[in-house]
């Protein structure tokens, strides 16, 4: 907006001056309180009471569609979205959302203690005070970036860290550290309240005994568990509010019931009853609740989004339905496919066996549809436990379905889906029992990849994350999406090492932050040669370059190791690594680097790595 004076006195550009410095101040920050009114507690923004309809946002890569997702959260009736922590977008993600008049309840995040439902990261809070620190300054730095930025609600400090930390002494230090954060944050900006988030009532004594700071109480509970969390407070004497920071249908995590060794998963209709009738039975009645996130915005193909996501590869759930009805009271313009019956036989089968499939479905607009079948096996490393994999089928709606067992060992879970032309798709499972000698003689129960696989492209990839750190290495800055002179796409890896002596060295491992400890890689069997591009900031610098990090001394080792001495020069030049007769049956070291500095700082730069 541009203003012009002009022909005005200096007494009334002096009125204009400051009222435009009033108009930019109130718009440039919101007032965000808590206080209790009348026996309930309410969220009060610029003075007005705000009950919060939200969603939990994972669609924070996607940059370039952020106004599309806001836009079509506003048609749920979404007014406020959940983030678990901040990075490079954050920023644009609060102008977005401005524009589209949603609020943010803004995550900082805390590292767990050890693996655990959320992540396989491992921080010890009694030893560790480096790292404690940098979560520290972390979050004053994310205060101070955005505190005055209109979109922000609410400040969620950490995510079921309690849940994830293992003894009663790691959760004192925690929450010592909580307490010191939130006080600080507190200083550094009165203008918005603090909530931290834990799995159901997991934090309430240790906040209540050690951390006082906090505003809101945020709590994360499925199904009908959410219907108590205003009596477990009560119960212990707390008169705080609190949030409902996820939401959604019963998790795996609490159903007992199994079909052949597979956890039953709730239907369609129990998804989406389970969001519309808690919501209006659960969350909105308590007078201490100021709202809810539903979980979650968002699409995959992973294990929890046909049961959690509104979408699944970006076909519409009965969850994405359900929040606008519990949020606006309007039905879905358009049904999802209903599956009535999806049944395959209780004996177990050999792999590669062709089973018939009892399935019975049916959709409300009478639309031309689509089925296919997928799987996931509940063993074996995260990744594999969050894998789904299509499966070969024959036949029709009119003759029946037949579909091919994997070359799998065990109890496999098996989806049946169905896509109408409105994008919607319907999905419902049930579990199989599988015998395969070959595979019962897999060591490493990690997922089997599709060749390429690219352990590095365009900085996109979360397969392998940067995060083993050797030598040297608090001379060493490493950049995942360097932009400048790269070989091909978008970015690549740039490791920087600013000493002018001593050795350091990189590591892109699964899981991130471990040493063999945990599970972890992937199958790249049947790969004939790694192959990756390289180049430095000066000439003969050399660098010793490949794969595999984790010796036989640990637990879970890569199988495989292999690597060669390069003197780099200063043009990106490809370089290949035969992989003849080598075991690739569990990489969890996809890209190791080692290099020294003779003299003067240096930089490598990789790009296109991959097995193939």
């Amino acid at each position: 907006m541009t203003f012009k004076f002009q022909n005005v006195t200096k007494k009334k550009m002096k009125t204009a001056f400051f009222l435009l410095l009033f108009v930019s101040t109130v718009i440039s920050s919101a007032q965000t309180t808590v206080d209790k009114v009348n026996g309930k507690w309410e969220l009060l923004v610029n003075g007005k009471p705000y009950e919060v309809k939200g969603a939990t946002f994972g669609f924070d890569k996607d940059i370039d569609n952020y106004d599309i997702y806001l836009k079509d959260l506003k048609f749920l009736g979404v007014n406020t979205i959940r983030t678990w922590a901040t990075g490079k977008n954050t920023s644009k993600l609060l102008d977005a959302a401005h524009a589209n008049d949603i609020k943010v309840m803004l995550g900082i995040w805390m590292r767990h203690g050890r693996p655990g439902m959320e992540d396989d990261d491992s921080f010890n809070y009694l030893e560790n005070v480096e790292g404690k620190e940098d979560m520290y300054n972390n979050a004053l730095n994310v205060v101070e970036t955005h505190k005055d930025h209109p979109a922000v609600l609410i400040w969620g400090i950490g995510n079921e860290v309690y849940l994830n930390t293992a003894t009663n002494e790691e959760k004192v230090a925690y929450s010592q550290l909580l307490e010191r954060i939130c006080g600080a944050i507190k200083e550094k900006d009165p203008s918005h309240p603090i909530a931290s988030v834990e799995a159901w009532t997991f934090g309430l004594e240790w906040w209540l005994k050690y951390v006082p700071s906090i505003d809101i109480y945020g709590l994360n509970s499925y199904g009908p568990g959410a219907n108590l969390l205003a009596d477990e407070l009560l119960k212990r004497g707390i008169d705080k509010p609190y949030l409902l920071t996820e939401f959604g249908v019963t998790g795996e995590w609490d159903i007992k019931q199994k079909v052949n060794g597979i956890t039953v998963e709730p239907s369609d209709q129990q998804k989406y009853d389970a969001i519309v009738n808690g919501y209006e039975n659960w969350i909105q009645n308590k007078p201490a609740n100021l709202g809810v996130f539903i979980f979650h915005f968002s699409s995959g193909n992973e294990f929890i989004a046909p049961w959690l996501f509104t979408h699944y590869e970006n076909m519409t759930r009965p969850q994405y339905w359900a929040i606008r009805k519990a949020f606006t009271g309007n039905d879905p313009i358009n049904q999802v496919p209903e599956i009535k019956t999806f049944e395959l036989t209780n004996t177990t089968q050999k792999s590669g066996s062709w089973i018939p499939v009892e399935l019975d479905f049916f959709d409300a607009e009478n639309e031309q549809l689509e089925v296919k079948f997928s799987y996931n096996q509940r063993t074996g490393s995260r990744k594999r436990r969050d894998q789904i994999n299509e499966l070969v089928s024959l036949g029709n709606p009119t003759d029946g379905f037949e579909i091919q067992l994997p070359k799998v060992d065990g109890a496999v879970k098996v989806y049946a889906m169905v896509k109408d032309t409105y994008s919607n798709v319907g999905i419902a499972s049930t579990g199989i029992k599988i015998t395969d000698e070959e595979a019962k003689k897999r060591k490493y129960l990690v997922p089997k990849v599709s060749l390429p696989f690219y352990v590095y492209k365009d900085g996109n990839s979360n397969d392998y994350a940067a995060s083993a750190y050797m030598g040297n290495y608090k001379a060493m800055t490493v950049d995942t999406q360097y932009k400048d002179d790269i070989h091909s796409g978008g970015a690549a890896l740039k490791i920087s090492y600013n000493e002018d002596y001593n050795w350091y060295g990189l590591g892109l491992v699964n899981p991130a932050n471990d040493w063999g400890e945990i599970l972890g890689g992937y199958d790249i069997s049947g790969a004939k040669k790694f192959t990756f591009w390289a180049k430095a900031s000066k000439k003969n610098v050399i660098a010793t370059i490949g794969f595999g990090l984790i010796g036989s001394d640990k637990p879970f080792p890569d199988t495989a190791k292999k690597s060669k001495e390069i003197k780099l020069t200063t043009k990106w030049k490809k370089y290949s690594i035969n992989l003849k007769n080598l075991d690739l049956s569990c990489i969890r070291s996809g890209l190791t680097i080692f290099s020294q500095a003779y003299g003067n700082p240096q930089d490598i730069f990789i790009d296109e790595v991959v097995f193939e």
